[in-house]
């Protein structure tokens, strides 16, 4: 019979602390409710991410920037260089801040400590079971409502039923690393404009973004065949079109789901998954940290409310965007090529469709 004592019982247990996780627990901090965050790791801690923010964040979570910016990556973004992996790029300039840069163990441990949530670091959901009308985890941690916000790989996700790695995934490799004095100068990648990549195919795009002197370099696609391939020819563009001079150190793996492309089972049974857990990345641009953070405050609001937690679903449904990963999907490769080379040298289609609406989502859902 699992047991829990009284030190260990809460309303809420969120499983993840990281954006998902940590503005669900931020939205929750007025309702007078007992919020536990359980996390496998220490925080601060690394995340495999871009990590680029755009004003939306800020405005969803309340964030001073100035406060922020204290002793923190902060990176002013104005405009972007577009293009095609092995062909031309061009630049859009907006004259102003249109987004950020961050660093993920920075920003992700800012969020969890200023959660005003009871903090369970360093320990990994192992067991998850319904005793008596409530969750038990661990044997130990008794809750109302168990919110899952571990990412792609969620183990709440997992006990639920997911089918954790045989889903249409977007595979992706990326590295984050500090330049040294060298590197800096062999690095023609501006701090304020992040470069985009398309692969001819429109199956997924590659990045190097520069956030001070740390750079992020990666790849992401929705056909996770000859993934390597793809990133080692990425790798060597970026060379031979001059925008870094020296090799890239060693790139770590993961993978997430675009909305509208997942089965999970995000409510029911005093259960929710937010944020990655649930398969919200933007499916445009692959960004999952703006619709994490507004999942989580979905559900926060859906808990305090006291309301079914099936209408979280309708709330998460309304967030659906077209896709752009699956555009080519059932076209032939050269037809596909065709188009790409024609859009990408359209000014127009460059600024106002891929950064405006793709990247930068001016418009994005209400509450």
């Amino acid at each position: 019979m699992p047991t829990a004592n009284s030190e260990n019982s809460c309303d809420v247990l969120i499983v993840g602390g990281g954006p998902a996780g940590s503005s669900c627990a931020w939205g929750l901090r007025e309702s007078g409710l007992d919020v536990v965050v359980l996390d496998k790791q220490a925080f601060p801690r690394d995340k495999v991410c871009g990590g680029w923010i755009t004003p939306n964040v800020l405005t969803e979570l309340k964030i001073d920037p100035n406060e922020y910016a204290r002793g923190r990556v902060f990176q002013p973004i104005t405009g972007f260089r577009v293009g095609r992996i092995g062909g031309s790029a061009q630049e859009t300039h907006y004259g102003e801040s249109v987004s950020y840069g961050i660093r993920r163990c920075e920003f992700d441990d800012y969020l969890l400590r200023r959660s005003g949530a009871r903090l369970f670091l360093g320990s990994a959901l192992a067991t998850l079971c319904r005793w008596d009308g409530r969750w038990i985890a661990n044997e130990r941690i008794a809750a109302r409502v168990v919110v899952g916000a571990g990412g792609h790989f969620c183990p709440v996700a997992r006990f639920v039923g997911a089918r954790v790695g045989s889903e249409p995934a977007i595979v992706a490799q990326e590295a984050e690393f500090e330049m040294d004095e060298s590197q800096v100068q062999g690095c023609r990648v501006a701090k304020e404009i992040p470069e985009l990549y398309f692969c001819s195919d429109m199956k997924g795009y590659g990045w190097c973004f520069r956030k001070g002197n740390f750079l992020n370099v990666g790849l992401g696609r929705a056909d996770k065949h000859r993934l390597s391939d793809h990133v080692s020819g990425f790798l060597q563009f970026l060379k031979s079109a001059g925008r870094i001079m020296f090799d890239v150190p060693a790139l770590r793996g993961h993978a997430y789901l675009l909305h509208g492309t997942s089965d999970r089972n995000v409510a029911g049974d005093d259960m929710l998954l937010i944020g990655d857990a649930a398969g919200l990345a933007y499916p445009q641009s692959g960004e999952g940290i703006l619709p994490a953070i507004e999942s989580g405050l979905l559900a926060a609001q859906t808990i305090a409310a006291g309301n079914e937690l099936e209408s979280y679903r309708a709330l998460i449904a309304g967030h659906r965007r077209p896709a752009l990963f699956s555009a080519g999907r059932h076209l032939p490769s050269w037809l596909i090529a065709l188009f790409v080379r024609g859009l990408l040298r359209t000014r127009w289609f460059v600024r106002n469709v891929i950064v405006n609406e793709w990247f930068l989502h001016p418009n994005p859902g209400t509450r």
